[in-house]
């Protein structure tokens, strides 16, 4: 009977180990495949982490040049406060010269935005991949249904704005502009748009409306690269329309804001041209 019983285990066992041996090779192979699987995903997540840290790394060095040329920019600026005080006519040129170093440099944040947005999309995108969601789902749109046309990004459409002004297509340039303002408004050259459209209006001889504008800069830009420009230009504008004492007002104030800005060195010599003295003078004591 124990012989029996013995003989049957035995066969019992036998019977199972094919299929223990089946299972335990399938777990194999399974873990094999999604072994594999995470060393490709180590090694493309590897590959992404290099190719975000050498885009870093050109951004940041871009960066270093472009504040090293800001600083140049602002020593050329302060040598010339020094040294052209009795340029007289020459000093609209430098100053439009100079002008033109800060528009260069503005594009060049513009650019450097761009691909700092660019950098941080992509990282977000690779992030979320797994969570997009699937078309039905909330939040997707309907395919059926058109999408509404977008603005153009905001470096575009500046960077088109200032060709438009520089190669004088001025209507063009002021509607660029003004939808920069309407879409990018707290951007940082929102005041160097809005100065750019008072300066058409200058360029035109709208002087009246040119003068609104140019308040626009000052008011609600005080701390933008434009607003000294602006207030220069709106002096000028309020003596075109004969407005001579208000246009003497603004010049003084700009003196008084801006005394170390290129600008109010062409206040100085403008007054003077005008016979005017850079500062209000005090008003006599009355005698008694």
């Amino acid at each position: 009977m124990k012989t029996n019983r013995f003989i049957a285990l035995i066969v019992g066992v036998g019977l199972m180990l094919p299929s223990a041996f089946a299972a335990n090779k399938d777990m194999v192979a399974l873990q094999t495949q999604v072994q594999a699987l995470q060393d490709q995903i180590a090694r493309l997540q590897q590959s992404n982490d290099e190719r975000f840290g050498a885009m870093r790394s050109l951004l940041e060095q871009n960066t270093d040049t472009l504040n090293r040329l800001a600083n140049s920019l602002d020593a050329v600026s302060h040598s010339l406060q020094t040294t052209t005080t009795d340029q007289g006519g020459k000093i609209d040129q430098v100053s439009a010269q100079v002008q033109s170093l800060h528009d260069s440099v503005d594009e060049l944040k513009a650019r450097l935005a761009k691909v700092s947005k660019q950098l941080d999309d992509m990282a977000a995108a690779q992030q979320n991949l797994q969570a997009a969601p699937q078309p039905g789902q909330p939040g997707v749109t309907n395919p059926q249904q058109p999408p509404q046309a977008a603005a153009p990004p905001p470096d575009v459409l500046y960077n088109n704005a200032l060709s438009d002004y520089n190669g004088a297509k001025y209507n063009l340039a002021s509607q660029e502009f003004a939808d920069y303002i309407k879409y990018y408004g707290n951007t940082d050259l929102a005041g160097n748009a809005q100065y750019y459209i008072a300066d058409i209006e200058y360029k035109q001889g709208n002087y009246q409306q040119a003068v609104q504008d140019y308040d626009k800069v000052i008011e609600q830009y005080p701390s933008g690269n434009k607003a000294s420009a602006a207030q220069l230009k709106k002096a000028y504008a309020l003596i075109n329309i004969d407005q001579r004492d208000a246009g003497i007002r603004e010049l003084r104030s700009l003196i008084a804001r801006y005394p170390r800005s290129l600008e109010a060195q062409q206040a100085k010599e403008r007054l003077r041209s005008l016979g005017a003295s850079t500062t209000a003078s005090k008003p006599s004591p009355t005698r008694r």
